[in-house]
Formats: C-alpha cells, structure tokens, sequence
C-alpha cells in the first residue's frame, strides 16, 4: 500500500472528516467499487465513510439512486445530469455530508462519437450543491478507471476543504467570546 498513487489524498480527506465531522459515500458506475476501495484501504475509514453504491446498470442508478429515468433517456447514463443525479440520490439515501459520483466510458468497447471511451464526469453534492467535472482520458480499461478514481477523490476532498471551511466559520461565528 506504501506505493498507492491514492493513498496521500485518502489520507488528507480522512484526517478533514476527522477533523470536521464529515461523512462520506460514493456512488461508482464505469469505476466499479474502486474509490470505495481505496478510501477503506485506509485504516480509521469507518469513522466518516458511510458506505458506498456501484450502480452499473442504468437499472440499478434508477431503483438504488433515485436517478430520474428522464435524464437517462434524455441524457444517457454517461453525462453531467446523470453524474450529478446519482451523487444527490448517494448523499440522500446514505445521509452524508458529502457524496462523490463517477460515471464513464472505461472502454475498450462501448464509445461512440458523441461519448468516445474515456469520457467520464465526476459529481461531488453537499450542503451547498453539486460540482460536476468533465474528463476524457485517453488510457486504456485499467487506467481510465484509475484516473476517474482519482479525479473523484480529488474533488471529493476540495468540496471536503470547501465545507470544512464553511462548517468552521459558522460554528466560530456561532461561538460567544
């Protein structure tokens, strides 16, 4: 685990939940399980990982999720209307503070023009909203997975920072002197 390329943000990310009182689920498509993986690879990840959802099937983001069936068929299940739809139904059904998303093309097959393998977007919901971010990398299977995991735990832990700094001024403002 000493040479996981993952382990420096997982362990930043743990010690801001830490810190902070966070939670944290993860809602995977295209990355089957593997941010939830690496975040309990991490000893501790109990105290604010919640849990996490691998929604493959469009079948499983519309009954585990809470995705609209609208936006499938309106958007398909690789855009940023699903993305963000599933870190919403992850934050809600496992009542976290924070929900990451990743939804892709890992390929080798199942590109196409309009959603060429590689694309992926990454949806980050809490208290304040969603984020979403659009990638297109260019490895193959193995690496389009590992890249998607990281980008999700990279702006896992900034909303983590964003929120942290929101809780934390709140709570000193609330704070008598």
């Amino acid at each position: 685990m000493a040479d996981d390329p993952l382990r420096v943000l997982i362990e930043r990310l743990q010690e801001l939940c830490l810190d902070r009182g966070l939670t944290v689920a993860t809602a995977e498509s295209c990355t089957g399980g593997l941010v939830a993986s690496a975040i309990t690879n991490v000893s501790g990840s109990s105290v604010y990982f919640r849990g996490g959802i691998v929604a493959y099937a469009n079948e499983a983001k519309l009954t585990l999720l809470d995705v609209p069936g609208e936006l499938l068929e309106a958007h398909g299940a690789v855009s940023a209307q699903v993305a963000r739809a599933m870190a919403v139904g992850a934050r809600a059904r496992l009542s976290v503070d924070l929900a990451v998303s990743v939804t892709g093309v890992a390929g080798p097959g199942g590109g196409s023009a309009a959603k060429p393998v590689g694309l992926t977007y990454v949806a980050v919901a809490d208290a304040t909203g969603v984020e979403v971010r659009r990638f297109n990398w260019r490895g193959d299977r193995l690496a389009n997975k590992a890249a998607s995991a990281r980008a999700a735990l990279e702006l896992l832990l900034s909303r983590c920072e964003a929120a942290g700094t929101v809780a934390c001024a709140d709570s000193e403002a609330a704070t008598p002197q």
